[in-house]
């Protein structure tokens, strides 16, 4: 009974944190004309109501698509129309087509906050409860303790609640998707991934690995018996759950294309905002995108992509297991963050979820990585008035943390996962036994920059010649921190000597 009372004070201590972030203002108050993503998401609401489907993806002269045209995947318009027809039912000026362009009464955001507490409560807080308490060979208190400190972590909840997005939807029914294959519920767990690549398509960034781990399985059935047959049942399953999602689109080819070109806009180039990654951070020494054609981007950041991701989806692919499933999601998601095209500073999220995921297998590196990919984001939360909520709840992650899983005292070649590879570094050199150590100087610098990084951009006025001086150098520093973890946790993959052997499942 005890751990019931706990588990429920952990989730009510996580909701709660989360209302209080909403109650600060929103991405956009009272900047016209384009306002914020508040407003995009109160737009979408306004055009799937008021508009035929046919229409909500074509620009028109009741859906201009430079105002917040929709431009995500038809899921995430279905749940605008949802929570349209709620609105229309407490106040239709809400949704009144034209007219409600810039809304802003309390009563609206009180009911705007209310649709992304619910959406948590349904989708993502549920798969996160169940996902720790399915945590093998820890106690009990300590599954409290992941899910507490899943539940605290900031980047989601300041980008859901005070920036104002839906990401726990998408990330949601990944979690969901994750939990289904692991148990070797195959096909609830792609039904379930099909649905977040469907709400949100930057969700591509988890789609090799669901791939790699499910063929696996199958080249481990053995494709002329078993194997053949969950394959045959996996492609029925993702080919339905497309049609269905897609089904209104599908009337005719132009309705399918322009959905298309919508998701995956090439056109706006290889990067726009800061976003600390490889491009932008490249680009303060060499203007990119000044110098290749267009076409030449797209294909270095394929290939770069590509490359980057191909170890750790083979060893996965030859070698099925929930754990490198997981390790292997991280790797993909970062490589993809690090190297793709038109990449959001808010994609982080996608790398975050699966390193919230290894939080009580490598407490100390995934908290590391928790507080810095929340840190990448500081100009965009900066720019919403986001600074307090900001510090309280990285304070408030970070005590969870240490107090949870004593990290600063988990620096070990085991407790790291680098065991396997300092010992295959010592078969040259016998004197590297000092990884430990410089992980831990990194760490104490990591943080002293980014608190005075943080501080300098607060406090201080750029110089007007470089008047993004500080935003770009956090995201060039993130940056850095990134590709450390890349390697990180690509050896973690390919030196996992069990990765190779017959594993149990998470329980």
């Amino acid at each position: 009974m005890e751990k019931w009372y706990l588990l429920t004070a952990a989730v009510l201590l996580g909701l709660t944190v989360r209302w209080t972030v909403s109650l600060n203002s929103y991405s956009g108050a009272g900047k016209p004309p384009m306002f914020g993503d508040y407003e995009a998401q109160r737009h979408w609401q306004e055009i799937t109501f008021n508009l035929p489907i046919k229409q909500w993806y074509f620009n028109s002269s009741d859906n201009n698509l430079q105002y917040w045209g929709l431009d995500y995947p038809p899921l995430t318009a279905y749940h605008s129309f949802l929570c349209a027809y709620v609105a229309k039912f407490i106040n239709p000026d809400w949704i009144a087509l034209h007219t409600s362009r810039g809304y802003e009464s309390q009563a609206h955001k009180l009911f705007m906050r209310a649709t992304v507490l619910i959406a948590d409560l349904l989708i993502y807080i549920p798969a996160v409860v169940l996902y720790c308490c399915c945590l093998k060979e820890i106690s009990t208190k300590k599954k409290i303790a992941t899910a507490l400190c899943i539940l605290l972590y900031p980047g989601l909840i300041l980008i859901d609640y005070g920036h104002f997005q839906y990401n726990s939807v998408s990330l949601g029914f990944a979690l969901w998707g994750i939990l289904g294959v692991s148990y070797d519920w195959d096909l609830l767990g792609s039904l379930a991934f099909c649905l977040a690549v469907n709400y949100k398509q930057m969700e591509l960034y988890h789609s090799l690995p669901f791939f790699c781990f499910l063929l696996g399985k199958c080249f481990k059935k053995g494709l002329k018996g078993k194997g053949l047959v969950l394959l045959i049942k996996l492609a029925c399953t993702v080919v339905a759950s497309f049609v269905l999602c897609w089904l209104p689109f599908f009337t005719e080819r132009e309705q399918t294309l322009q959905v298309l070109r919508r998701l995956f806009p090439v056109d706006r180039g290889l990067f726009e905002d800061k976003v600390a990654n490889i491009w932008c951070s490249l680009s303060v020494f060499f203007k990119i995108r000044d110098i290749l054609p267009h076409h030449i981007q797209i294909m270095i950041s394929f290939c770069f992509t590509f490359l980057s991701l191909l170890p750790a989806c083979i060893k996965l692919t030859l070698h099925p297991s929930p754990k490198g499933f997981r390790f292997t999601l991280v790797s993909c998601a970062l490589s993809f963050f690090l190297f793709s095209f038109q990449v959001h500073e808010k994609s982080i999220l996608l790398v975050s979820l699966p390193v919230c995921l290894v939080l009580s297998e490598i407490p100390f590196m995934s908290t590391w990585f928790l507080l810095v990919s929340t840190f990448s984001m500081l100009p965009l939360l900066l720019k919403d008035g986001l600074l307090m909520p900001s510090a309280v709840t990285v304070m408030a992650f970070f005590i969870a943390c240490a107090t949870s899983f004593s990290i600063l005292e988990k620096t070990s070649e085991e407790e790291l996962q680098l065991k396997c590879f300092s010992t295959s570094v010592r078969k040259y050199f016998t004197c590297f036994t000092f990884l430990p150590r410089i992980i831990q100087h990194l760490f104490l610098t990591s943080v002293i920059t980014m608190i005075l990084l943080t501080m300098m951009t607060v406090t201080l006025d750029p110089p007007q010649k470089l008047p993004d001086l500080f935003a770009v150098l956090v995201c060039f520093v993130s940056c850095l921190h990134f590709l450390f973890f890349l390697v990180y946790f690509n050896i973690i993959i390919m030196w996992d000597s069990k990765n190779g052997r017959s594993q149990k499942k998470i329980n």
